[in-house]
């Protein structure tokens, strides 16, 4: 029996002054108390009840161990209350990473829904491109932008794929021409994403027929940032490869160009990662379903 249930089981019948009724409000056996009280006294040395046979006192030590640990165990049963809550309530403080991009663009409307519908839940958002280790750095969850996951310390959810293009403005191809074959990449400047998970090449796959190209660009400039780069990229900077979400105003207005448009970079997902917990605690279960809700399924 361990500490905690003999001092429990003590402290029941120094209330009730009776295993009997001690018993009866533990819902175990008589014997049961009995023994884990005398199992409780051997441990320590000394004797804490007086029992006779119309009834349980405490002893001066009885009431000098009562008086210690009443509110120690009281204190440790609602600790156990209050992290048991977070299993199943809606409440305490949720730490969410996301990147800068993608939170300033898809993340608002999954926020507000989700803080409308849990008002007792402290959202606490931190946008980064950076890559932030959850593990070490005290966050309850990160929504990425990235290829399969690989990382074996966390467990991972992918929400929605994210198509990427390369583009550039008008005014950089009437300079500089408009690439044919991903070979032609390497004769123009190129805008790189500083987290790009290849560095300085761009892999190109051509849906047909399967072939892969890799091409090493000559980054001119490196970001980042992917709204910065779709920025540079729209006032002639050079091509870029970014994500669709970026740039759809953009080529819709005819401030950018797809280029190449039959070869795909490599398939990226947002997906949420998190701790290895054996069960998601109840508010970060319901954000995350906000987050599948809002963006899940299709493209992004």
């Amino acid at each position: 029996m361990g500490q905690f249930e003999q001092i429990t089981a003590f402290l029941a019948v120094a209330e009730a002054h009776s295993f009997v009724r001690a018993a009866e409000s533990l819902g175990i056996a008589p014997s049961s108390v009995t023994r884990t009280v005398s199992e409780l006294e051997a441990r320590l040395g000394v004797q804490l009840l007086v029992r006779t046979t119309r009834r349980v006192s405490l002893t001066q030590a009885g009431i000098t161990f009562q008086t210690q640990v009443e509110p120690l165990i009281g204190g440790l049963a609602q600790a156990q209350n209050d992290v048991r809550a977070f299993q199943t309530t809606l409440t305490g403080t949720l730490r969410v990473s996301a990147p800068l991009s993608f939170g300033l663009h898809r993340l608002a409307g999954p926020l507000i829904s989700f803080r409308d519908a849990t008002p007792d839940v402290d959202l606490q958002i931190s946008l980064t491109d950076r890559f932030v280790d959850i593990l070490t750095e005290d966050f309850d969850m990160a929504l990425r932008i990235s290829g399969v996951p690989t990382d074996l310390s966390t467990i991972w959810r992918k929400i929605a794929p994210v198509p990427r293009s390369l583009i550039a403005s008008p005014g950089y191809l009437a300079r500089c021409g408009t690439p044919q074959v991903p070979g032609d990449l390497t004769a123009h400047t190129a805008l790189a994403y500083t987290h790009l998970a290849h560095g300085n090449v761009w892999q190109l796959t051509d849906p047909a027929t399967g072939l892969t190209e890799p091409v090493r660009i000559k980054a001119g400039l490196t970001c980042d940032n992917g709204d910065l780069l779709a920025q540079l990229a729209g006032t002639d900077q050079g091509i870029a490869l970014l994500p669709d979400f970026l740039l759809r105003d953009a080529i819709a207005a005819g401030d950018l160009v797809r280029l190449l448009p039959d070869w795909q970079p490599p398939e990226i997902w947002l997906t949420a990662f998190f701790p290895p917990y054996r069960r998601l605690p109840a508010a970060l279960d319901r954000f995350t379903e906000y987050v599948v809700s809002a963006l899940g399924g299709a493209p992004l």
